[in-house]
C-alpha cells in the first residue's frame, strides 16, 4: 500500500451480529482517513465471499459480513486477522486518482445565509470568505447520515468557526456549509448546525443513477463559483429547482 503514513488499529469489536468496527483514532485526521481509504480498497480487492460490504468512516471502518459464510468461527478475529494481514502487505498499489469533481455554487441571492457571520468571526469579508472557500482543496472524507452526504476535509484553517449555537431544522437541498475543518453538501432538506456559505443546484443522490451519489470517499472536490441565472438554468436541467 506504498510509502504512505501507517495507520495503527485501536480497537476492533463487534457492531452488531454482522458486522465488525475498526476503529482507528479518536479525532479527525487526514492522514489516518487516507489511510484507512487505502485499507478498504485493499480489502475489496481481495474479493472474498464472507465480506458483503467494506464502509470507510473518518477514523474507522465497518466490515459488514455474511455470516451465513463463516461458520463457527470468529468474526471479529477473522477481521482481525485480515486487516493485520492488509496493512502489512504493502505490494498494493494504490487506487488511480479520479479527477475532481467540479461543484457549481452559487453563493449570492440569499444561499450564503452565513457569509457575513463567518466573515465577523474571521475577520474577513464576505467576499474574502467565498475566495478562500474556492481555493481550498477538498477531499471526501466518508460520506454518511444520510445517502449522498459529503463530509469534506481541506477547507483553509482560517475559515474554521464553529457550529452554530442553534441548529437549523431545515436546510434545503444542496446547502454548503462548514464547521471546524470541515465542509459538508446537504443532499435533502434535513436539519443542520454548520454555517451556510452557499448552495448547489446538483442533484447530489439519485437511486437511479448508475452512481447513485455524487460523491465517494476520497474523491476530490472543487467548488466553482455561478451566478444566480446559471443556479437557476442548471437546477432545472437537474430537476432540482
Amino acid at each position: 500500500m506504498g510509502s504512505k503514513p501507517a495507520i495503527r488499529v485501536q480497537s476492533v469489536v463487534p457492531l452488531g451480529d454482522t458486522a465488525v468496527l475498526i476503529d482507528f483514532s479518536d479525532h479527525l485526521d487526514p492522514d489516518v482517513n487516507a489511510g484507512i481509504l487505502r485499507l478498504a480498497d485493499a480489502i475489496r480487492r481481495r474479493k472474498l465471499p464472507w465480506i458483503r460490504d467494506v464502509v470507510p468512516a473518518i477514523a474507522s471502518l465497518a466490515v459488514h459480513i455474511n455470516i451465513n459464510l463463516t461458520g463457527e468461527s470468529d468474526t471479529v478475529d477473522m477481521v482481525r486477522v485480515l486487516v493485520d494481514a492488509c496493512l502489512r502487505d504493502k505490494s498494493q498499489p494504490d487506487s488511480a486518482p479520479r479527477p475532481p469533481i467540479v461543484v457549481p455554487v452559487c453563493y449570492d441571492g440569499g444561499f450564503g445565509m452565513d457569509l457575513q457571520d463567518i466573515g465577523e468571526r474571521t475577520g474577513f469579508s464576505a467576499d474574502e470568505v467565498v475566495r478562500r472557500h474556492l481555493g481550498s482543496d477538498f477531499r471526501v472524507l466518508m460520506v454518511g447520515f444520510v445517502p449522498g452526504h459529503p463530509y469534506l476535509c481541506g477547507l483553509d484553517p482560517k475559515l474554521a468557526v464553529p457550529r452554530r449555537s442553534a441548529p437549523r431544522l431545515r436546510m434545503p437541498p444542496g446547502t454548503v456549509a462548514i464547521a471546524n475543518a470541515q465542509c459538508v453538501v446537504y443532499p435533502y432538506e434535513i436539519p443542520g448546525g454548520w454555517s451556510v456559505v452557499g448552495r448547489t443546484p446538483l442533484r447530489l443522490f439519485d437511486a437511479a443513477r448508475a452512481r447513485p451519489s455524487l460523491f465517494e470517499a476520497a474523491d476530490a472536490v472543487r467548488f466553482e463559483r455561478i451566478e444566480r441565472a446559471q443556479f437557476d438554468r442548471i437546477a432545472q436541467r437537474e430537476g432540482t429547482a
